[in-house]
């Protein structure tokens, strides 16, 4: 059985961050009666995506890019966003489009997954995208991505690379080989 969950008193908005986050703090009371403060990050936005493009049944679509928090370039799925009015599904679609010069005809949205959800309140939704083909949109990156196809079942060395670091990238593809592996 799951605990109580704590009763928020209050949430004051502290500080904003240079990328746009604002700092709240929560002032709560847990079931035992102690009282603390606590401090999150919150994204403003709608939210993200993290797209799993799958080429073919074994084999999905990573993309190169610059990742300035590491200062070198990374490999990694599809990701960004949520515009405004749109589900995730237009979002992913549109952001491989944008990144990897593909639509999908068929998407499917698996679950959300965060980023240090004990301070955090980002979300990115996981989604499948299937039955690719050609399209090219225009995006926000500075540079053509590169594309590299990788087989699923390669996954083992994927994630033994220097260059394959972020960890929302190696839960979603094992979590999508699984449920590829359960249809």
């Amino acid at each position: 059985m799951s605990p109580r969950l704590p009763m928020i008193h209050g949430v004051t908005e502290c500080t904003e961050t240079l990328d746009g986050r604002r700092i709240e703090e929560l002032d709560l009371e847990f079931s035992n009666g102690e009282r603390r403060r606590y401090r999150r990050l919150c994204t403003l936005g709608h939210g993200a995506v993290i797209v799993v493009p799958l080429i073919d049944a074994e084999t999905v679509l990573l993309v190169r890019e610059y990742a300035a928090g590491v200062h070198r370039y990374e490999l990694g799925l599809v990701k960004g966003r949520i515009d405004a009015g749109e589900t995730p599904e237009q979002a992913a679609d549109r952001e491989l489009k944008e990144e990897a010069g593909y639509g999908a005809r068929r998407l499917d949205t698996l679950r959300t997954l965060t980023l240090s959800p004990a301070y955090m309140t980002h979300e990115a939704w996981l989604v499948v995208a299937r039955d690719l083909y050609p399209e090219k949109l225009a995006g926000d990156e500075p540079e053509p991505l590169e594309v590299i196809p990788w087989k699923l079942r390669d996954i083992d060395r994927l994630m033994l690379r220097e260059d394959f670091s972020e960890g929302r990238s190696l839960a979603a593809l094992f979590i999508v080989r699984e449920w590829l592996g359960t249809r």
